[in-house]
Parts: C-alpha cells; sequence; structure tokens
C-alpha cells in the first residue's frame, strides 16, 4: 500500500521580499507630495526611460531628447516641491553635503512628549 502524498503548503508571497519594495514606495511617496511634482513625474520618468531605450537603438536625437527632457520636467517638479532631485540628494549624501530629502513644508514636526 501507498501512503497519501503529504500536501505541499501553498507557496506564500515572502513578505521579506514585499518590504523593500513597500518602503522604496513610501519613500517615493514622502518625497513627491505636492500633486504638480508627483504628477509631473509619471510624466517624466517613462520620457526618461523611453530615452534611454532610444538611445539603445541609436535614436541620438530623440533618445537624448527625451531623456532630458523627461529629467527637466522631473527637475522642475521638484524645484516646486522644494526638495533636492533624488540622485543629485544621493550624491551630495555621498559627499557629505547637505541635502533637502523631504521638503520642510510636508515634514511632520515631532511630538513633544512632556509635562
Amino acid at each position: 500500500m501507498t501512503e497519501p502524498l503529504a500536501s505541499a503548503p501553498a507557496p506564500v508571497a515572502d513578505p521579506l521580499r514585499r518590504r523593500p519594495l513597500r518602503r522604496i514606495l513610501r519613500n517615493w511617496l514622502q518625497r513627491h507630495q505636492h500633486p504638480f511634482n508627483f504628477w509631473i513625474h509619471l510624466l517624466g520618468i517613462p520620457l526618461a526611460v523611453a530615452g534611454v531605450v532610444l538611445l539603445c537603438f541609436q535614436l541620438w536625437l530623440w533618445g537624448s531628447a527625451a531623456f532630458v527632457l523627461g529629467y527637466l520636467l522631473q527637475y522642475l517638479g521638484h524645484r516646486v516641491e522644494g526638495n533636492d532631485v533624488g540622485e543629485w540628494a544621493a550624491i551630495k549624501r555621498l559627499l557629505g553635503l547637505p541635502y533637502v530629502s523631504i521638503s520642510p513644508r510636508w515634514q511632520v514636526p515631532p511630538k513633544i512628549t512632556g509635562r
């Protein structure tokens, strides 16, 4: 007689894999709270990525124009938001220079506990 096969548990998504993505998304949403900045990024990011793809196909003029325009839109969004562009903030952080990660107008003031 054969023993019944033990059923394997259903695969469960590893929560450790999802946490970094959630952290990245939460950080991105904190840095893009102004509606103009948020929506201009939804246009600028795909445009910059399309520019890289076009450059890979050696369409130099269209690729460089799309890439520069995409980054220009993102830069304008961060000027309106009042914080540094993500890549520039990372470079400043590596060099030990001051940078603005989240605009002061969106930062939650710390709760003061006491008597």
